[in-house]
């Protein structure tokens, strides 16, 4: 098992941990930041079953220890640095290994399975470096970023984040509105480490023949505007030749007093193939079952009391037409539906030249119905035990039976640790393949592929500094 180096880890974490300062001089710039970082250890055990699609019973399961270990540099005139090693590191490995807090994508990126050994390696990523700068309410920064938006996650639900690279340029007011822009370049998926150009991650060999190039970009666009009790996000994501995806939501909230609060929220997503894809894609309606058209809406509310909260959730993927591709696609770790659940976007969605695939929740002609509730434990006297249970439902013309998630989470936090334990029982798992390309929504006597169920059990623990 790869180390991470002690004596870097040891002379950073003995430097002061202290929030970004402005300094005058370049020493001061290095020895006045801060160090950031996580030690996390990891157990996952997957089981399907595929008894109707004629298939075995399996269970895969891996166990990691790994994190994140980074620095920022103090303010310079309005500039600071930053960079973020991160690592997974396995061992007591079985015969059959759960690669999705390993390397799951680097075997994919080799045209090799998911299980394959290289997926078993433990590997080191420098998964931040970048060069930012502020001065009242403009930020500008350039580099590798963890950066968290609707359409490009960092899915942190692994054992590392996604991370990007490219650039971003956005100015703030007083006022609470924030506008963007910038340009994004290549993509590191959550159990890679590679960064590869952003388009080919999505299309893998396809890029070329899909986008008539080898590689592209993706221009985001966006504006936020945030006040005491509401929130409204407008993102705008152009990639030439590939695809134009529009997003928007909107939430509200009320406190009615100290012990009482609700919100309610909608949502909305347009994306449609541009260029060079349209003409492709329509035309092999067989491989890409046609251009890419997808649309959504959701809606979402709930209270708050005391140490309880609710919520309950609709989404509704509008069907695909004859020439349409029958799903949405966001290859970029993306999953901003309300009903997402914690398997929703599963992880094959996001590895490589797997971006026109998609789970459950997210093919079209889907709606979906989620039903949560937290409950925190410090009235008992004991803080910081925490259970979220979760219910969704997926329904389909074309699923043969409704997909059923439920998602229970028990969780305890002192101070800088955390522990967790999750728990994921599916029934008729639904994933939308390049086997399913040409199935449409209400189509007579076609279906998309499901498994009977899909059990899942994590153990995460976790400290930051």
């Amino acid at each position: 098992m790869k180390k991470i180096t002690m004596a870097l880890a040891s002379s950073l974490i003995a430097m002061s941990a202290t929030a970004a300062t402005e300094v005058d001089n370049p020493v001061d710039w290095f020895a006045k930041g801060e160090t950031h970082g996580n030690i996390k250890y990891y157990f996952i055990e997957t089981n399907k079953d595929k008894t109707n699609l004629d298939g075995p019973k399996t269970s895969a399961w891996a166990n990691s220890i790994g994190g994140k270990l980074g620095y920022k540099t103090a303010k310079l005139y309005g500039f600071t640095m930053g960079a973020t090693f991160m690592t997974t590191n396995p061992f007591a490995l079985p015969g059959s290994v759960d690669t999705s807090i390993i390397g799951r994508d680097n075997a994919v990126q080799l045209g090799k399975s998911p299980g394959d050994p290289v997926a078993q390696k433990s590997f080191s990523v420098l998964g931040e470096a970048y060069l930012d700068y502020q001065f009242q309410g403009l930020d500008a920064w350039y580099g590798r970023r963890v950066e968290k938006t609707p359409l490009v996650n960092p899915k942190e639900v692994r054992m590392i984040p996604s991370s990007i690279q490219g650039g971003d340029l956005s100015y703030s007011f007083e006022s609470g509105l924030k506008i963007g822009g910038g340009y994004l370049d290549k993509f590191k998926q959550r159990t890679s480490s590679r960064f590869v150009n952003i388009v080919e991650h999505a299309l893998g060999t396809k890029t070329e023949v899909i986008t008539g190039h080898k590689k592209g970009n993706v221009l985001p666009a966006y504006l936020e505007w945030r006040d005491a009790h509401h929130t409204v996000r407008l993102y705008n994501y152009y990639s030439k030749d590939f695809m134009n995806l529009t997003y928007f939501d909107a939430v509200h909230k009320h406190e009615v007093n100290k012990d009482f609060s609700w919100f309610a929220g909608l949502q909305g997503m347009h994306q449609h193939g541009i260029g060079h894809s349209r003409g492709v894609m329509e035309g092999d309606i067989a491989s890409y079952g046609g251009k890419i058209n997808g649309r959504f809406f959701g809606l979402k509310a709930g209270a708050k009391y005391a140490d309880s909260s609710f919520l309950l959730a609709y989404t509704n993927v509008l069907g695909s037409r004859d020439n349409e591709h029958n799903s949405l696609a966001l290859p970029w770790d993306g999953t901003p539906l309300f009903t997402d659940m914690i398997t929703s976007n599963d992880l094959f969605t996001s590895n490589y030249g797997q971006g026109l695939t998609s789970s459950g929740g997210y093919i079209a002609g889907t709606s979906g119905i989620k039903a949560g509730y937290t409950q925190k434990y410090d009235f008992t006297g004991v803080n910081g035990f925490k259970s979220v249970l979760s219910y969704a439902y997926y329904n389909n013309s074309n699923f043969i039976k409704a997909q059923q998630d439920i998602n229970l989470v028990l969780a305890y936090s002192i101070s800088d640790f955390s522990l967790a334990l999750k728990g994921i029982w599916v029934d008729n798992n639904t994933g939308n393949s390049a086997a399913d390309a040409d199935v449409k929504a209400g189509e007579t006597g076609a279906s998309i592929v499901q498994i009977d169920k899909l059990t899942q059990y994590r153990v995460i623990a976790n400290w930051k500094f």
